[in-house]
């Protein structure tokens, strides 16, 4: 007993954070039930369950946002926690390197308090609280905040000096995670970190969190990434927490023996409840020798049924399809289409016949969506041709997302106002059509402003799906769905006889689903493979890159040049400058070391003032000449840089 005791000390003091019996409601629904969770040190959790279960509760839980009903969490003392939110940073007038910066704001706060303090008149009381105000420094490395910044701007190669307003979505996504690793938290949290993402910005995002010393919980909808990354799978399932260790594929695995286990005992329980209930309505003989230890036995066995929490039910796609199409589906022949001076198409061909499934496969801003309007009729090429072939009946998931009426309920959007929709000829109620795309009776009455955007996503696609069509065209369809509904749509998909384009990122999806691949490549190509992602990327080719790091970096630094003035290259003086800096700099963190030694002694502010100050100042005065030197080796190296780029 008393090593079982210790255990769980130990244990307890190697946990970041411990979530003891939690529960947490929001309004009719229980989020959590006396839930238990250990988070450990470098660890990368990945939390899963269907939408609206409560994942983004639980890391708002876990980050301290919000506070359970019931039970205790407990956080390791001086733990810190950062958090990658799902909504994108605002596309703000501030640069890239104030918004990274911003996550160390309380630190650069004590910082300048310090410095305010260490050149005023002190006391023996205003002594003690400088030495306080060093102590928290220095417990959270806040000397070096301005190298910390740069190491971080470089490390994930940001331009620094660009304004947030500027970036894509993806740029600012990384802006985000800058400013939540600036400030090395024990725990990152990172919620839908890949939505809206392109490939090269998920695998991006893949190399640095996979490289992160400290631990990481994350939710993704993102299979491929999730089975990249994850070392343990917690689930949230009716308001139990359940830890299942090691990889997604492993967790699919177990997962299903649960269910039948769960299953067959259900099915056992059932079976003696009903035995018990035919012997409690036995006749009256049967009640005069009535066992009363069976019938408060009968009593906790009806208890127990009551409280079951059973399993929503699964989710079931439809897909209303058309009289079939002719033989040739699209036939697009050399086709060009340039936006400005941009060229975005250049001479593709393509012939689409009945019953493929073919995947666009590029990064964000190559031009995947005006290449669907262009087969769709949508856009007309500036030369070549495309032709559409006969008896087409085209459902466009696009279209419908921008159709969407906040105001109107679930159930008026997608059955038009109807109470009943037309599928295989017979008609069905609108709610219990819903069912199957995972909305309650009550939820299908709610407007479309107060869902999420799983929900929103699956109220398009249940819209999309009652409308007779032999041609689907889905535009990222699987954005916030959770992977239940994933899976269901990718067998509904496999089975559909009717022509498919969809474009993607989700690169598990396009395998599943999709026969071919239309592919935007490194050198302005548009190639068709056979297959899908895991088919393509054998071929060793690189997608085209224009949202890439490298590519965004790069085009920044054209932009900023004039033809007027192409960078040249540095003056002799320059040039030795540039080479003495580094020595300049190491020169400068040691000065630095040993004034803070000095500082951090025990009996320093016991000293008299006239003895403490001029330290305080030389320290003082030795950290601006770093920062300053920091910037010029960066600035002198930026143009060395610049100029090998040049063309020759």
């Amino acid at each position: 007993m008393y090593a079982a005791e210790w255990q769980f000390g130990q244990d307890s003091l190697m946990s970041l954070i411990r979530f003891e019996q939690v529960s947490l409601d929001f309004g009719e629904q229980a989020i959590l039930i006396d839930a238990n969770l250990a988070l450990e040190p470098v660890e990368r959790v990945c939390l899963i369950g269907r939408n609206g279960a409560g994942k983004s509760t639980t890391l708002k839980l876990i980050s301290g946002e919000i506070a359970p009903d019931h039970g205790e969490i407990v956080r390791r003392s001086g733990l810190t926690v950062s958090k990658l939110d799902q909504s994108l940073p605002d596309a703000l007038e501030l640069s890239v390197r104030d918004v990274v910066g911003s996550g160390l704001q309380g630190i650069q706060d004590l910082v300048e308090e310090y410095r305010q303090k260490s050149t005023s008149e002190l006391d023996a009381a205003g002594l003690r609280e400088l030495e306080e105000l060093h102590r928290r420094i220095d417990a959270s490395d806040g000397w070096q905040v301005n190298q910390r910044i740069e190491s971080i701007i470089s490390e994930l190669n940001l331009p620094s000096e660009s304004r947030m307003a500027e970036l894509s979505g993806g740029w600012r996504r990384r802006v985000a995670l800058a400013q939540a690793l600036v400030q090395r938290p024990d725990l990152l949290l990172l919620d839908e970190p890949t939505n809206h993402l392109d490939i090269a910005t998920i695998r991006w995002l893949e190399s640095v969190i996979s490289s992160f010393a400290g631990s990481v919980v994350f939710i993704t909808h993102d299979r491929a990434f999730l089975q990249q990354l994850a070392t343990r799978i917690v689930e949230i399932d009716r308001g139990s927490l359940t830890s299942w260790p090691g990889d997604f594929e492993n967790y699919l695995g177990h997962k299903e023996k649960a269910l039948e286990d769960e299953s067959r005992e259900n099915a056992r329980f059932d079976k003696k409840l009903e035995q018990e209930e035919i012997w409690i309505r036995q006749g009256i003989k049967a009640r005069r020798t009535r066992n009363e230890g069976r019938a408060r036995a009968l009593q906790r066995l009806r208890k127990a049924r009551a409280a079951r929490v059973e399993r929503d039910p699964a989710a079931r796609i439809h897909i209303e399809e058309a009289e079939q199409s002719g033989r040739q589906v699209i036939r697009a022949k050399n086709i060009s289409y340039r936006y400005g001076d941009d060229i975005v198409i250049r001479d593709f061909s393509v012939k689409i016949m009945r019953g493929d499934r073919i995947g666009i496969l590029g990064n964000n801003g190559v031009g995947k969506t005006t290449l669907l309007k262009l087969l769709l009729h949508d856009l007309t090429p500036d030369s070549g041709t495309v032709k559409h072939g006969t008896g087409l009946e085209i459902a466009y998931f696009d279209q419908l997302r921008a159709s969407l009426d906040p105001e109107k309920s679930v159930a008026d959007v997608v059955g038009d106002g109807k109470d009943y929709v037309r599928l295989d000829g017979n008609d069905c109620h609108i709610v219990g059509y819903l069912k199957g795309f995972l909305f309650s009776p009550k939820r299908a009455m709610t407007p479309v402003r107060s869902l999420s955007g799983g929900e929103r996503n699956r109220v398009i696609l249940a819209r999309l799906f009652t409308r007779p069509a032999n041609l689907l065209v889905l535009d990222e369809p699987t954005n916030d769905l959770d992977m239940e509904t994933l899976e269901v749509l990718e067998e509904r998909l496999t089975t559909y006889s009717g022509t498919l384009l969809v474009v993607s990122h989700d690169r598990q999806f396009l395998d599943n689903v999709v026969t071919s691949t239309i592919v935007f490549e490194k050198d302005g190509n548009i190639q068709e493979y056979v297959g899908g992602y895991s088919d393509w990327l054998r071929h060793g080719r690189s997608l085209a890159d224009k949202d890439s790091p490298q590519f965004r970096v790069e085009s920044q630094q054209r932009n900023v040049q004039s033809p007027e003035r192409r960078p040249t290259k540095l003056s002799y003086n320059e040039q030795r400058e540039l080479e003495q800096l580094p020595q300049q700099i190491e020169n400068l963190e040691s000065q630095i070391r040993r004034l803070e030694a000095t500082v951090s002694a025990a009996d320093f502010y016991r000293q008299p003032h006239e003895h403490v100050q001029p330290v305080l100042d030389e320290l003082s005065e030795a950290q601006l000449q770093l920062e300053h030197a920091m910037g010029r080796w960066l600035s002198l190296q930026e143009l060395v840089d610049l100029y090998q780029q040049k063309p020759r």
